[in-house]
């Protein structure tokens, strides 16, 4: 006999990762429950905390890996469609834009690991080779508009 499974509205109100969320703090939930909560709905068979779970373990229950993945790979995953891919990959480009290192307008570069730290960021995730110039006024200082990087096509 196979065990019924249970929609997350049915959950007790505890156990919602949205409730959850509401009550306590978004710290408290697993990535996975991060991700149901994005994913919103599930199929008939499987609940948005099955679908992000699966999504997970696509991308090797690392969320950096699962950053990389395209959409089209996600989609594979079936109850996840094209709105869902294109959420969740936007979630984890949020995620990796407020983590990378941010600049002021007009930073001076005193240091090369400061430079460095915030290239590595910004170029960590491409599956293309990128070639970045960066070019500093007589005050070592970042024009303002910043970083402007070129794509070498391999």
């Amino acid at each position: 006999m196979q065990a019924k499974n249970y929609a997350i509205k049915e959950w007790a109100k505890a156990d919602r990762p949205r409730e959850k969320t509401m009550v306590q703090s978004s710290l408290l939930l697993s990535d996975s429950e991060l991700l149901a909560i994005l994913i919103r709905t599930g199929t008939r068979d499987r609940t948005a905390l099955d679908l992000a779970r699966e999504l997970l373990q696509k991308g090797g229950n690392n969320l950096r890996e699962l950053g990389n993945l395209s959409a089209k790979e996600l989609m594979s995953i079936k109850g996840i469609g094209a709105a869902k891919a294109v959420t969740s990959r936007a979630a984890l480009e949020l995620g990796r834009r407020r983590q990378s290192f941010s600049l002021p307008d007009r930073p001076q570069v005193k240091y090369s690991r400061e430079l460095a730290s915030y290239l590595q960021d910004q170029l960590r995730d491409h599956q293309h080779e990128v070639f970045e110039v960066v070019f500093l006024n007589r005050a070592s200082e970042l024009p303002r508009s910043k970083l402007r990087g070129f794509v070498i096509n391999a």
